[in-house]
Order: C-alpha cells, then sequence, then structure tokens
C-alpha cells in the first residue's frame, strides 16, 4: 500500500505514540498524536478532561481534532485509543489514509499503564478488560494488523514495507 499519511490505531499502552515518532523520522514525516493535540488545545490532561468535563466532551474534542488532522499531508497520526471506536472518526480515517493497527495481549497492556491515574478508562481492570474487548471489533476494521509486542524498530520495518518505503 502506498500512502502519503498513516494512522495508528490500537489499545492504549500498545505505543502509538512511539512508533508514530520513530516512523515519522524515517519518513521524514511529521507525527502528530491526537490525545497531545487535545491537551494543547483544552491546556489540561486528557485525565483532567475525563474529570472536568467527561467523556462525551472529550469525544467532541476528539472529533474536532481529527477533523483539523485531516488536510495534513506526509503525517503518522497516534489516535486516541477512543478515537478509531466512534463511527463517523473511523469512516473519516479509512478514507484518508493508510490505517495500522498496533494490537498488544491486554496482559501487555496492563504491564505497560502506569497506575497514576493518567489513564482515566483504566482505573478498573475488569472494565478495562471489556473495553479492550469491544474495542477490538473496531480496530479490526484497520487496513492492516500490526504485533505490538515487537521491538518500536521491528514494528517502524514492518510499517515501512507495508507502505512501500
Amino acid at each position: 500500500m502506498r500512502a502519503d499519511k498513516l494512522y495508528l490505531v490500537g489499545f492504549m499502552g500498545a505505543g502509538k505514540t512511539s512508533v508514530a515518532s520513530a516512523l515519522g523520522r524515517r519518513l521524514g514525516w511529521r507525527s502528530e498524536d491526537v490525545d497531545e493535540r487535545i491537551e494543547t488545545r483544552e491546556h489540561r490532561s486528557v485525565a483532567g478532561i475525563f474529570i472536568d468535563r467527561g467523556e462525551a466532551y472529550f469525544r467532541q474534542v476528539e472529533r474536532d481534532v481529527l477533523s483539523d488532522l485531516l488536510p495534513i499531508r506526509n503525517v503518522v497520526v497516534a489516535t486516541g485509543g477512543g478515537t478509531f471506536v466512534d463511527p463517523a472518526n473511523r469512516a473519516a480515517i479509512l478514507k484518508d489514509g493508510a490505517v495500522a493497527w498496533l494490537d498488544l495481549p491486554l496482559s501487555r497492556v496492563i504491564e505497560r499503564i502506569p497506575p497514576d491515574g493518567r489513564r482515566p478508562l483504566a482505573a478498573d481492570l475488569v472494565q478495562m478488560e471489556e473495553l479492550y474487548l469491544r474495542r477490538r471489533v473496531a480496530y479490526a476494521e484497520a487496513h492492516v494488523r500490526i504485533d505490538a509486542a515487537k521491538p518500536v524498530d521491528e514494528i517502524v520495518e514492518r510499517l515501512l514495507e507495508w507502505i512501500g518505503y
């Protein structure tokens, strides 16, 4: 697949931000992180937004940020864990660029997520597992599935091969 834009989707802790940054450097493209753009726009953390304004507000800001990213080319976009789950977001992303699902087993997700409250949807392990299983259905619509348990440099090489660079 040839592409001038690549979206990385997957569950929290899958490494989307790290891979986007490394892949952007290799391609000479910029990398963008949806959650970081939201935090910059809102002048607070994702966790703070969830606490102060709720998930519905956060999802609206997420849609707005995604809309701002649509016209940009030669970019690797690390989406938030729930960005691709929204049907309208998913349709826009699939139409706009190449989409790679960074798939990580739940046990590895749990190992990677710090218990510091920065991930508001990870506070309850039972609920997080249910969320993980529900979201996989949406992630499976990505153009390609990548094993995110591999080191970042291997993931980058696999993605470069996939997009033909």
